[in-house]
């Protein structure tokens, strides 16, 4: 089996090489995907995120998504996942109880949809877990054959998503109103528009631009035009929208994490530009979200930073569409109330 591509580390002395100003420091911006776990050797801890938000940017709201953190270690083991909701939901009302931003205003949690119209318990007691904040699920889809390009704590198929099993998991989703976020390689993209136009009435979220590869075998380059046929597809199913971000991931391998220096927010923007533009002009800034995919991002630059590339590649737009994509999108999509905090202060 080929090892697998590791996430670079996080070096927190190389980032503050790369301090720079806010940009437009008072827009509010709803974080659409980040995570919080603690595993040996490796933890991003709600205090961890914390300090991220007081970057001086006006994050109001932030999306919890399920990265295996906190599962209960007793009981049917389907149920394991559960834990990672209701500590989510523990976290939203402590930050609710300080005042600051809503932090994991929305879960999106796991269920392995494969156990078909038996998973219905699991997200019953997710729904339960989440005390009004559990909005869907993600199951990790990401398949590639080259195994390196494959997370191994996400057991995946080619054909995953053509199976009766899946089709009967999602058609659980939509039973209960809930959403599915995607997280596939773009080349596995028309498998997913194929659900798309079967599940009509469910929600659906492309994660990370849908899985933009250049490492390995792959030439970024060389797949930009067929994962951008692949999103124009997609996009004509009204049912989806997409979440701009996670381009810092090795998978992606732009290599910011390998400068002397942290990259700033101009050269972030420069670069990851036509992808971000193929992703809004394709979608339609409605149903565009922004997201940090913190801490796997934070290797490749800091949250101050990436939050002003964001904004500096949303400059262009007018008032309302550039407040959709950074706040609108995602409230309206994971149906977060529109409780407006106290300004996080800049650190």
């Amino acid at each position: 089996m080929t090892a697998r591509l590791a996430h670079p580390p996080i070096r927190p002395e190389w980032l503050t090489l790369g301090r720079e100003e806010v940009i437009d420091p008072d827009h509010p911006i709803i974080d659409a995907h980040h995570h919080l776990f603690d595993r040996p050797g490796n933890r991003y801890l709600a205090a961890d995120y914390a300090t991220d938000l007081a970057s001086g940017h006006n994050i109001i709201a932030s999306v919890l998504v399920q990265a295996r953190g906190f599962y209960r270690a007793s009981g049917p083991e389907p149920l394991y996942p559960v834990g990672e909701t209701d500590h989510a939901a523990q976290v939203a009302q402590q930050a609710e109880r300080d005042g600051g931003p809503a932090m994991c205003a929305a879960i999106v949690g796991y269920a392995d949809l494969m156990l078909g119209d038996a998973v219905r318990p699991v997200l019953e007691a997710h729904v339960v877990a989440g005390q009004g904040r559990f909005r869907g699920v993600r199951h990790i889809l990401a398949w590639d054959r080259d195994t390196g390009l494959v997370n191994p704590a996400y057991p995946t198929t080619e054909d995953m998503m053509d199976s009766p099993a899946f089709a009967a998991g999602l058609a659980e989703l939509e039973r209960l109103g809930l959403s599915f976020d995607a997280w596939l390689h773009f080349h596995q993209i028309p498998r997913l528009t194929a659900l798309a136009r079967r599940f009509p009435r469910l929600p659906m979220v492309l994660n990370h631009c849908g899985g933009v590869l250049g490492a390995r075998a792959y030439d970024r380059d060389q797949t930009f035009d067929p994962w951008r046929r692949a999103i124009t597809d997609l996009a004509a199913c009204p049912n989806v929208m997409v979440k701009v971000g996670g381009l810092g991931m090795a998978l992606s391998n732009f290599g910011f994490d390998r400068g002397d220096r942290p990259p700033s927010s101009q050269r972030l923007a420069a670069t990851w530009g036509k992808w971000v533009d193929a992703c809004i002009t394709t979608f339609g800034p409605t149903r565009v979200m922004f997201e940090s995919n913190f801490p796997v991002d934070k290797a490749s630059t800091s949250f101050r930073t990436l939050w002003n590339a964001f904004k500096r590649l949303t400059a262009e737009y007018g008032a309302e569409d550039r407040h959709a994509m950074l706040c609108g999108t995602a409230a309206r999509f994971y149906r977060i109330p529109p409780r407006i905090p106290a300004r996080t202060n800049g650190a």
